[in-house]
């Protein structure tokens, strides 16, 4: 394989790359002064063909990133990879890059928030929610997911979310805005317990009504799995894994974990509420986590921006929608992404000792 990259190579071969048999060739080829054994500098020559783009070209991954990386699977603390220890990362770090297990979760896109009483073309931003169904519908033609789940915001009619619910439940003495002023897209504080805060929304998504369905127009795929949330009364959630207050969680992170995804992929509605929770919690769950920004639309463009901040400073991934079949082929391999791989690998490690 000299004068081609090692692990594109291995790619188009079409071979199993599961289990650690190809370890010892991965190691042959890296080893560049034959003693059997990875250098740090030999580390950052590997490091080097695993994260590049689908043209080939390299991503950017600092030395002392690959130290890190180096220093996770050194496990006898010898300033060498062994080939077992290069088996161990080949297993935890380099397989799942080359070959991740994808999810695709399509958020919240119901009639409500493009046609009904909080379509998003209504708020600051000014973008179009049905924007993303013809996205989403191309994305789910072209690219070859392992699963796809789709999620459902669920509320019961007197949800704590509805301005037309707000005087049924008692304001806590924080909030600063009075019951008795308390109008749309405000911030409040209910009682609770515990005291919860609260943006107040037009009822929306009730449970069975037209406007909780997803839009006619959206492509289902078979096998689909199929999230609720927001079902509690007195608590929302953005997020598909958890609540506002992490008080409860559905059964995603579940779902995923039995299905051994280790990437997810990220769209629909909205950026700045409940696609951008789902994502950064997607992260919290040890999820290498995309999220695929034309095939989301958000509220407000001041929000839009800082959820996306926290998504990569959280190594996160933000890309456009050209860019998700490459990466689900493992041809675009980005470093950030890379980066968590050895990170959640590491975690692996602390929790086994």
């Amino acid at each position: 394989m000299s004068g081609e990259n090692f692990f594109d190579q291995i790619l188009l071969s079409g071979v199993d790359i599961s289990g650690n048999h190809l370890a010892s060739e991965c190691m042959e080829h890296f080893d560049r002064d034959g003693d059997g054994e990875l250098s740090l500098k030999e580390l950052c020559g590997l490091t080097g063909e695993l994260f590049v783009d689908e043209n080939g070209s390299s991503y950017e991954f600092p030395v002392w990133r690959s130290a890190e990386v180096f220093y996770i699977f050194d496990t006898d603390s010898d300033g060498r990879i062994n080939l077992e220890e290069l088996e161990s990362m080949w297993d935890k770090f380099i397989v799942p890059i080359l070959r991740p297990r994808t999810a695709l979760i399509v958020i919240d896109v119901q009639n409500d928030f493009i046609d009904g009483s909080l379509a998003i073309r209504n708020c600051p931003a000014g973008q179009d929610g049905y924007d993303v169904v013809p996205v989403i519908n191309d994305l789910i033609k072209k690219v070859n997911f392992d699963f796809v789940f789709y999620t459902y915001d669920w509320h019961p009619e007197d949800h704590v979310s509805f301005i037309d619910n707000v005087q049924l439940r008692n304001f806590h003495e924080t909030s600063k805005v009075p019951q008795s002023e308390a109008k749309i897209f405000d911030t409040v504080v209910f009682e609770g317990p515990p005291p919860i805060e609260q943006k107040l929304w037009p009822a929306h998504c009730v449970q069975g009504s037209w406007g909780s369905e997803l839009h006619s127009e959206l492509t289902i795929v078979e096998n689909a799995t199929f999230i609720y949330k927001g079902t509690c009364s007195n608590i929302d959630s953005y997020s598909a894994f958890w609540d506002n207050q992490k008080l409860s969680q559905t059964n995603l992170s579940q779902e995923l974990r039995d299905r051994r995804v280790t990437d997810v992929f990220v769209s629909g509605l909205a950026t700045d509420y409940c696609v951008g929770y789902t994502a950064l919690h997607a992260l919290e769950h040890g999820y290498r986590t995309v999220l695929i920004e034309d095939a989301c639309r958000g509220v407000a463009v001041r929000d839009i921006e800082i959820m996306k901040g926290k998504l990569l400073s959280g190594n996160g991934a933000v890309v456009a929608v050209d860019k998700v079949k490459s990466m689900v082929l493992g041809r675009d391999r980005r470093a950030d992404l890379g980066y968590r791989t050895a990170m959640l690998a590491a975690c692996s490690k602390m929790s086994c000792n």
